[in-house]
């Protein structure tokens, strides 16, 4: 069984975009103010999108699998975020009217 490089690419992503997403805090601001959080998830979130691009016009086999660990990272960045609400609405319920 040969090694495939491309897994390789894809863990990469995957753990980058965890780092990223974690750095900046998944759940909350890590030492800055909400709004540069935002900002913070705004170029992650445009960065992302540049890369997208280059891949798509370029073709880069390599820059392909990046792309999907750094789609899984996000993914589950997202899921820990959602996660973090769940537990919260757990706790505190909300009244919905309507």
């Amino acid at each position: 069984m040969t090694f495939d490089y491309n897994l390789l690419f894809a863990l990469v992503g995957f753990l980058i975009m965890m780092g990223m997403l974690g750095g900046i805090g998944i759940n909350k601001p890590r030492g800055m103010s909400v709004k540069m959080w935002c900002v913070g998830y705004l170029a992650v979130a445009l960065g992302f999108d540049a890369l997208a691009v280059v891949g798509l016009i370029g073709g880069y086999k390599w820059l392909t699998y990046l792309l999907v660990g750094l789609s899984a990272g996000a993914a589950t960045g997202l899921a820990i975020h959602v996660m973090h609400h769940i537990n919260e609405e757990d706790i505190n319920p909300t009244v919905m009217m309507g």
